[in-house]
């Protein structure tokens, strides 16, 4: 079947919606979810006595050029000197506090349970809540005070989080960022951003939020995180139909956005811990095969240890090659494949 050029959009519109029927997720609203979202009100009363005031701090969004769902604020500050942490920082996460507006066992708070997450495909987004919830109401839109869920944490010289803690604020975003300006501006290739020249102090704090996370990069990465690039293209629509694909690559602000939630997420671990709230973790296991990446590795005139070791195997990938790998007996042609599986 030849499929028309002008149709291609609803074409794959048609193929997630299909996808996620067969997965069990609702790719549609239920009429009871839309009336939920039509009774809510656009602001959010008087502030409870636990919610903080974190309005006065430069919060800042970097996201992808056209986010409207901006779920995540971040801020710096060098620690007071009071506090006898010199050479720390304070890094603040805010999170969008959709559970201040999703009531447990309302309409809106079943369909996100049954989803669980937005859906991303290339020709439409699904998301967990609908748009008036999700780039709206609870989005940290520039300019708009919103609630959120903040993790604030102490940073020392050297990217190690020396504490940190959960509270409850309202928040307002100074400059909605993207990824690629600000990135280009970050690594020297590029002037600032409009709107980072236009918020007075802005600049200053996005360049230490900058620095301190290259220093938790490093020290994840001394501690045996694995530094792995892979490719994500991404369908460039003109009209309805797939003029193109693009290759979204790491950058400087990416980078960024990712070590802060790393270090957000190990805190909140940490803080669910010291309350006894049980809590959802993933496991990465040893890998099954240590060995075969031990013999590959040796390919390479490098080696492994014989036991499963994180360092170790970041170590070996970061490093360049000594010489193009030899590979006698069965791992030469026509063998077994090469690579790790």
């Amino acid at each position: 079947m030849v499929t028309s050029m002008n149709s291609m959009r609803g074409d794959l519109q048609r193929i997630a919606r299909h996808a996620m029927l067969e997965r069990g997720l609702l790719p549609d609203f239920s009429d009871a979810v839309l009336a939920e979202v039509a009774r809510l009100a656009p602001g959010f009363g008087p502030l409870p006595s636990d919610v903080r005031d974190l309005r006065g701090l430069l919060w800042a969004s970097i996201d992808n050029d056209d986010s409207r769902d901006l779920d995540q604020l971040t801020v710096a500050e060098a620690a007071a000197a009071t506090e006898g942490t010199e050479g720390t920082t304070r890094i603040l996460v805010a999170i969008a506090d959709v559970d201040a507006r999703v009531k447990q066992g309302s309409a809106l708070d079943g369909h996100a349970k049954a989803n669980t997450t937005s859906v991303y495909t290339e020709a439409r987004i699904f998301p967990m809540l609908p748009e008036r919830l999700s780039t709206d109401l609870t989005s940290l839109n520039e300019g708009q005070e919103r609630l959120a869920l903040v993790t604030d944490m102490r940073v020392d010289g050297d990217g190690v989080v020396q504490k940190g803690e959960l509270y409850r604020a309202v928040v307002v975003n100074r400059a909605k960022l993207a990824y690629d300006s600000v990135a280009a501006w970050l690594e020297g290739t590029a002037a600032a951003p409009a709107k980072v020249s236009a918020v007075a102090g802005l600049a200053d704090n996005l360049r230490l939020q900058d620095r301190v996370a290259q220093a938790l990069r490093q020290q994840r990465l001394q501690h045996g995180a694995l530094d792995l690039q892979t490719l994500e293209p991404r369908a460039v629509f003109e009209g309805d139909v797939v003029a193109d694909l693009r290759l979204d690559r790491s950058n400087r602000a990416k980078q960024l956005i990712e070590d802060f939630m790393v270090a957000a997420n190990i805190t909140t671990a940490r803080f669910l811990e010291r309350k006894r709230s049980p809590s959802v973790r993933r496991v990465l296991r040893a890998p099954d095969r240590w060995a075969r990446l031990v013999e590959l590795a040796a390919t390479y005139d490098a080696q492994l240890p014989a036991e499963p070791d994180a360092p170790a195997l970041a170590a070996f990938l970061r490093a360049p090659p000594r010489r193009s790998p030899a590979l006698p007996g069965r791992l030469a042609g026509g063998g077994e494949a090469a690579g790790p599986r």
